[in-house]
């Protein structure tokens, strides 16, 4: 029995001191980690542009930096998304400095990000999204003229990207770290021509040989003109006046009517007399006439002839581009 206590004994003590190794090596690595739980740790409310780096050690701050800043900037309007990646930026952050100028920073300080872009990428990317959204207006157009007088489809306005703005945004939150989605700026953009403010509309009737003039759908002025003749009828349809000429040179036209005619200078007897308002017709016009017997008639080559005092009139309440409607009834 002796020995066998003994032989207990003999096992024990080496086990023992092993133990006693291991809890001396527990109590060093405890006595230890003190240190480590007192890392330093960037004060409360301190913030890196927008973004909120209080109570974090190095580490899980710079972790919290890079990944906010890779996040792309989202831009919206309505229903359609564009992205603005970093990369597609060329954007980046001094991630490490503003991490050590935090970690010294006093408490609620704000600290730069050091973000930095480039300044051609932004103005591509902007470029590219206004190229994808601009609309141009669309002026109101004359569709017809009947009885009721004219007929005039409304304008639409255009819409366009605020570019300067919109860059001024993306750079503000590529400074400041927000990724909040920004709305994208734009602008009304308004038709030169409008419904209201229409201008001046020329309906021309060739069953009575009447020339009527609106102030856009209002009845202005109403004229006895000559239009062309069965076998050189006066064209039907929606032109302009294209061409306007003060006291304009008479030229033959390619016309076997004309052939052998020599240009006429301006002056009394010119078959223009003292206005032309050529139409987008081709060699069609409206102009004075000496020919006053003719008016009330289908009497000419084509053209639509006035009282020269009705054509100067004209003359002076018409622009380029003027509709001019011509119709059979």
């Amino acid at each position: 029995m002796f020995a066998s206590c003994a032989l207990r004994h003999t096992i024990r003590s080496p086990m023992l001191r092993r133990a006693f190794v291991l809890v001396a090596f527990v109590a060093l690595a405890c006595a230890a980690a003190p240190g480590a739980t007192h890392m330093p740790t960037i004060a409360p409310g301190v913030r890196a542009g927008s973004i909120p780096l209080g109570g974090l050690t190095s580490e899980p701050a710079r972790a919290k930096l890079e990944a906010t800043f890779a996040r792309a900037i989202l831009v919206a309007h309505g229903t359609r998304r564009w992205w603005a990646s970093p990369q597609r930026l060329r954007a980046g952050a001094a991630v490490n400095s503003t991490v050590s100028a935090a970690l010294g920073a006093q408490p609620g300080a704000h600290v730069d990000l050091h973000a930095r872009w480039s300044g051609s990428s932004v103005r591509k990317f902007v470029d590219a999204v206004a190229k994808s959204f601009d609309r141009k207006p669309v002026d109101a157009r004359l569709v017809r003229v009947d009885t009721s007088g004219p007929v005039i489809r409304q304008a639409k306005p255009g819409l366009a990207v605020r570019r300067a703005r919109l860059a001024r945004e993306l750079k503000a939150a590529l400074q400041r770290g927000l990724r909040a989605p920004l709305v994208l700026p734009t602008r009304a953009l308004p038709a030169k021509r409008t419904k209201a403010k229409f201008g001046p509309i020329i309906w021309i009737d060739r069953g009575s040989n009447t020339l009527r003039f609106y102030e856009s759908r209002k009845f202005a002025h109403s004229f006895r003109v000559a239009t062309g003749q069965a076998i050189y009828p006066t064209p039907a349809g929606l032109w302009s006046v294209v061409d306007m000429q003060y006291n304009p040179w008479w030229r033959p036209p390619d016309s076997p009517w004309a052939k052998g005619l020599k240009p006429i200078p301006p002056g009394p007897g010119n078959p223009l007399g003292t206005r032309w308002m050529g139409l987008s017709a081709a060699g069609v016009g409206i102009h004075g006439t000496p020919d006053a017997a003719s008016i009330g008639y289908s009497a000419s080559h084509g053209c639509i002839r006035m009282h020269i005092p009705d054509a100067e009139w004209l003359f002076h309440h018409v622009e380029i581009g003027t509709p001019v409607v011509i119709t059979n009834s």
